[in-house]
């Protein structure tokens, strides 16, 4: 529904199990690794949300012969991709929609020897480089422009050749298109200051299983013996870690009962762990997580007594993805937390709508928040407020569920563009969320 807003009726108390979705992160990745073979990938547990099926469409205009199977479930065949299609107009309208056409660079460029972009929208949360993935691929041998009046990148190389590359910053994206670059390339290719995220892991082992030499796996040095093609599989993307951080937050500040189903808990990282310093009680269930309702949560210290401070960082640090959930699970919090937030630089400026709701937060900077929580002596108060990005959004959703009053919120396909059916899974255990057009 373009243009819709949610109507959230607040005092919300959630009772019941929640299946979070496949990984957004992980899915546009793989679902880009598709076009590294001419035989058949199938691919399960695709989450069915805008920026994925916006991919999965560019593949389609591609040539990509494309069967949805249903229940999350695909099969790709690109076997005859229409490369004169790749550079229309048509298609590089449709790719300035979605920040993960990106990550079709990489593979069009080891396949085909040559790749166009506009440059990609994606969430207004600052300035988001792409020089790392470009530097990458000159390393490796292709040659890049940039047209400054069309805003359009351009790449071309007959045969990418593998080389030492020093990744000059930590790129999740960055690394998955070279390392998909690289999969192709003559002679073997060595990333150092790689991105190790399970995502990068999960399409390191699925290059693989296509006949990719790969080693490294998980580690920030990955090495890689270009080979001359690559074969068909089969993938399971992983649940979403990120969904699954917003459900613990929300059991939290909605005191609610919820049960998040089969999170395959090894790949979470220090997630948990860093919500149950906030004070959130949680159960480890075989491979489900259990928060149940909680009166009170209250914020731990540092061993010295001084105010705990989160920031986020590479994996295996606490992911960017999560800073904007824990601030608001903060604002109820019994004690207080600096939340300093180095990647991005304009992810806490949805704060605003926050304290209009009546939470105790100092915007420091544009990186850190203190935040004073109220004890739930105070509820949080709905307001009309308009969704900035993905992961403000669902902090702002959670905000409006625990808070004592009717809100309004705006923009909500940013909210859509990663997380499926959102409003309708919650209100199946107890939520009411409308899907209004205002």
């Amino acid at each position: 529904m373009a243009n819709a807003s949610f109507r959230v009726h607040g005092n919300a108390r959630l009772k019941g199990e929640l299946q979070p979705q496949g990984a957004k992160n992980e899915a546009l990745q793989i679902v880009s690794a598709v076009l590294l073979t001419s035989e058949v990938v199938t691919l399960h547990n695709v989450p069915n949300i805008i920026d994925v099926i916006l991919l999965i469409d560019l593949l389609k205009g591609l040539g990509v012969k494309v069967n949805d199977l249903g229940n999350g479930s695909w099969t790709f065949q690109s076997d005859d991709i229409d490369i004169d299609y790749y550079a229309s107009d048509d298609y590089q309208n449709a790719a300035k929609k979605i920040r993960g056409s990106v990550m079709l660079l990489g593979p069009l460029l080891a396949r085909f020897g040559k790749a166009f972009l506009p440059k990609p929208g994606g969430d207004k949360i600052g300035r988001r480089r792409l020089d790392t993935h470009f530097l990458g691929f000159q390393e490796l041998g292709a040659e890049f422009k940039y047209e400054e009046e069309t805003n359009k990148f351009f790449l071309e190389a007959k045969q990418l050749k593998g080389k030492y590359i020093l990744m000059d910053e930590i790129s999740v994206t960055g690394t998955a298109n070279i390392l998909m670059a690289a999969v192709l390339a003559e002679g073997k290719t060595t990333i150092y200051n790689a991105a190790c995220e399970p995502y990068l892991q999960q399409l390191s082992k699925m290059l693989k299983r296509m006949g990719a030499n790969i080693s490294g796996i998980g580690s920030n040095l990955l090495e890689i013996d270009g080979v001359s093609q690559l074969g068909g599989t089969v993938h399971t993307i992983l649940p979403d870690m990120i969904e699954i951080g917003s459900f613990i937050g929300l059991a939290a500040m909605t005191q609610s009962d919820i049960t998040i189903k089969n999170v395959s808990l090894p790949n979470l990282g220090i997630i948990p762990a860093t919500f149950e310093k906030m004070g959130i009680k949680i159960n480890y269930i075989g491979d489900d997580i259990h928060v149940p309702a909680q009166d009170l949560y209250e914020i731990q210290t540092f061993i010295d007594g001084s105010i705990l401070t989160v920031y986020d960082a590479p994996w295996p640090g606490f992911t960017p993805d999560l800073m904007s959930i824990l601030l608001v699970v903060a604002t109820q919090a019994k004690g207080s937390v600096l939340i300093h937030q180095k990647m991005f630089e304009s992810r806490l400026f949805f704060v605003d709508k926050l304290i209009d709701m009546g939470a105790q937060i100092i915007l420091c900077d544009p990186h850190r928040a203190t935040i004073i929580g109220l004890e739930r002596k105070f509820q949080l108060r709905g307001i009309e407020m308009s969704s900035p990005d993905i992961r403000a959004g669902v902090s702002l959703l959670i905000a409006a569920l625990s808070a004592s009053s009717t809100s309004i919120i705006h923009n909500i396909n940013q909210i859509d563009r990663g997380y499926q059916n959102i409003d309708g899974r919650l209100n199946a255990i107890g939520a009411q969320i409308e899907r209004v057009m205002l």
